[in-house]
């Protein structure tokens, strides 16, 4: 599975249970300061899973104030992006400017480099708040620091399009982490930059706003997420990848001339590796191949199990009987 580390007050008697996450957060690597009613019984439950240079958490707790001040900076500061996903309940985030509520389902972004204060409070007779997020290092997305800082605050969408996908992306993987091995983590790092860059250029609606080589790099972004999203689909083609983004089937091959592969290749190792994650599955344990093998888009058994061969040097089945006998 993921490596993980969990954090949780369950077996910490009240009133101490608000002392004990207080001293927990202030002492991580994104240090707060915690506001709250300290006699309450103080629910917190956390699980933050390693992508890599990613890190990818989940939280459920009482209504609270996490403040993140200028000391506190100063004594930790990773120059992280910070985006939050709510799942239930209701987050205010606050700056010196201004001050935003955000709804289920909202994406925000924040900086850790830059004081701020999140207000979590719930709703409809709700006992707690849920949360995802993402914690990325600023230099890990492609876009200008300038233009990603100007959608921090902004509420971003994540009912429909690229943001859904990256909502679907968190929930996901936070629900599945122990299907994945630990060396899936960088790979799934990977995917969610990819995705939260698509996210951010479609937000800023880069056009020529963004230098050549950027509008380059927002356009790639946007053809990955294409791509992640329609994996399955036997018809995802070069030629109608193109169509879809208007642009001509050479010039997405010259985008690609500035990448480690081919869009082709691409292609394929993504619908590998996720047959991979697929084969290994416990709860697929019992689907035959070639199932799977359609699942990601491979319409020919035959062709899948030379392409598998090729990449990881044994058969599907191999894999799949070693790996569940590890």
């Amino acid at each position: 599975m993921l490596i993980e580390t969990a954090f949780s007050t369950r077996d910490v008697l009240a009133p101490h249970n608000f002392s004990c996450w207080r001293e927990h957060i202030a002492q991580t690597y994104v240090p707060m300061d915690v506001e709250g009613n300290r006699t309450a019984d103080t629910t917190v439950s956390q699980r933050v899973l390693a992508l890599g240079a990613v890190q990818l958490w989940t939280m459920e707790h009482s209504p609270m104030t996490l403040r993140r001040t200028r000391k506190l900076i100063q004594q930790s500061d990773p120059e992280l992006y910070h985006l939050s996903l709510n799942l239930r309940g209701t987050m205010g985030l606050a700056r010196s400017d201004h001050e935003t509520e955000y709804e289920p389902y909202d994406l925000v972004l924040h900086d850790t480099s830059q004081p701020h204060l999140i207000r979590a409070t719930t709703s409809h007779g709700e006992d707690t708040i849920l949360g995802t997020g993402l914690f990325i290092p600023r230099k890990l997305l492609p876009l200008p620091e300038k233009a990603i800082d100007s959608l921090i605050m902004q509420r971003l969408s994540g009912r429909e399009g690229i943001g859904a996908l990256l909502a679907q992306f968190l929930t996901q993987v936070t629900r599945d982490s122990g299907s994945y091995r630990p060396d899936d983590g960088p790979r799934l790092g990977v995917v969610a930059v990819d995705l939260l860059s698509a996210l951010f250029a479609h937000a800023l609606d880069a056009g020529d706003s963004l230098l050549p080589e950027s509008h380059r790099q927002t356009l790639v972004l946007r053809i990955r997420a294409f791509i992640q999203a329609n994996l399955h689909d036997p018809q995802l083609t070069p030629r109608t990848i193109a169509a879809v983004h208007n642009i001509s089937t050479s010039y997405l091959h010259r985008l690609f001339q500035h990448e480690e592969e081919t869009v082709a290749a691409w292609i394929r190792r993504q619908r590998l590796e996720r047959a991979c994650h697929d084969l290994a599955a416990p709860a697929l344990h019992a689907a035959p191949i070639h199932t799977i093998a359609a699942r990601w888009g491979f319409t020919h058994a035959a062709d899948f199990t030379r392409a598998f061969r090729t990449a990881y040097g044994i058969p599907p089945r191999d894999y799949r009987n070693s790996a569940h006998a590890r």
